[in-house]
């Protein structure tokens, strides 16, 4: 008779437990539809030079080979640019035009989208469904017909507004911001004209976003609104008090909207701490960092820069990918598992959680779920099927 000490058996459990959920977890993952709502890729491929169906890993976050690996079912594309743009209607089609060119050219692997019942199609026949987000109400110019324009080309989502304000809606910047941005009518918040662009967003079908919205644009919108709002890529506030993050109330009413939150997997918005890493990191690279504000002021994007060209300082300025479940578990805990999903501003982002590289590795966000002790059903909803509730509501 053999005697086995539980100092042996402990560890050859925990991997037989490790691989139970691995495998559970990669079953439910790739027989669920994946909707990622936020994702920029556009841009980032128009300022690489580089293109969304080439091999990019290393250079990018996404493509359309890690996409597949990852289990994207369908994605939003983000359509953006910032407030300084000239002619940002323009940029808007041209980005547009670039998704499209991609589409078009892997047609046994992508299809653009229009409706719910496009991605159940898409997803039947194995492809990636295309739709398109404008992250920033200023591209439309301030006109109507452009916002109707644009939902003809597909897009099925508008953020109300991106970073910088606009004359009919502030941001959260400029609302957090001593001596920010105010409407046209000297307030915060939505002005007449404001809210005649979500009824008008209502009518066509057309999601109202209110991430990077101030809380009275997003109060003002909440009220204004007929259908149920999507929240594209934001955090908690309670557990990461950031500007761009749903405070308790903000959630609690878009769960009572029949809205959803999908969360964004940016480190600074998952990680209160981070911030202060970042913020040290800079300093020590300040001479570098002043060298190039010269040449393009924008510190974000210079950050960026620095990102890349010192990995291995970067790699300890990451959180893990606990916080990231941490914020949906408080979403969950408070509202409820309706009202929550993900939207990983992939490629818009200079720091993500550690284990979470690039889009292939989605499925490590579906095992963190299943070792949590989420459902089936419940880990469906997260992944896709919140958002295919509130997209059919608003198709209506």
């Amino acid at each position: 008779m053999k005697i086995f000490s539980t100092s042996f058996l402990l560890p050859a459990l925990l991997l037989v437990s490790a691989t139970s959920f691995a495998q559970r977890a990669k079953k439910i993952h790739f027989k669920s539809i994946l909707i990622d709502t936020h994702n920029d890729i556009p841009t980032t491929a128009i300022d690489k030079g580089v293109s969304f169906d080439q091999q990019l890993k290393h250079k990018t976050h996404s493509d359309l080979q890690r996409m597949k690996e990852g289990g994207v079912d369908a994605q939003f594309f983000s359509i953006w640019c910032d407030g300084n743009m000239k002619n940002p209607y323009g940029w808007a089609n041209r980005e547009i035009d670039t998704v499209l060119a991609w589409t078009n050219r892997n047609p046994t692997a992508m299809m653009q989208a229009f409706t719910t019942a496009d991605i159940a199609g898409a997803a039947r026949q194995k492809k990636l469904a295309v739709l398109f987000g404008v992250e920033g109400g200023h591209m439309i110019e301030n006109d109507l017909n452009k916002l109707d324009a644009l939902y003809k080309r597909g897009v099925r989502y508008m953020t109300v507004t991106w970073n910088n304000s606009t004359p009919w809606a502030t941001s959260a910047l400029d609302e957090a911001s001593a001596g920010g941005a105010l409407n046209s009518e000297g307030k915060k918040g939505l002005t007449d004209f404001g809210k005649q662009i979500i009824k008008r967003m209502n009518e066509l079908g057309m999601l109202v976003d209110l991430s990077h919205v101030g809380e009275q644009t997003f109060w003002d919108a909440i009220t204004t609104t007929t259908k149920p709002v999507l929240v594209s890529h934001s955090c908690v506030y309670t557990l990461c008090p950031h500007r761009r993050n749903l405070k308790d109330d903000q959630i609690k009413a878009l769960a009572k909207n029949g809205g959803v939150i999908h969360l964004n997997f940016y480190s600074g918005f998952l990680d209160p701490l981070f911030e202060a890493r970042s913020d040290a990191f800079a300093s020590k690279h300040k001479t570098e960092m002043d060298s190039m504000l010269k040449i393009n002021p924008e510190p974000y994007f210079m950050q960026v820069y620095l990102f890349e060209k010192y990995p291995d300082e970067v790699k300890g300025l990451r959180p893990p990918l606990s916080l990231l479940l941490d914020h949906l578990d408080y979403i969950v805990k408070l509202v409820g598992v309706d009202y929550v999903g993900l939207g990983s501003d992939f490629d818009g982002v200079n720091s993500l959680p550690a284990g979470l590289d690039g889009v292939q590795d989605f499925p490590k966000v579906t095992e963190e779920l299943v070792k949590r002790g989420y459902s089936k059903k419940d880990i469906r909803k997260i992944l896709g099927g919140n958002f295919l509730r509130v997209f059919a509501a608003n198709e209506k």
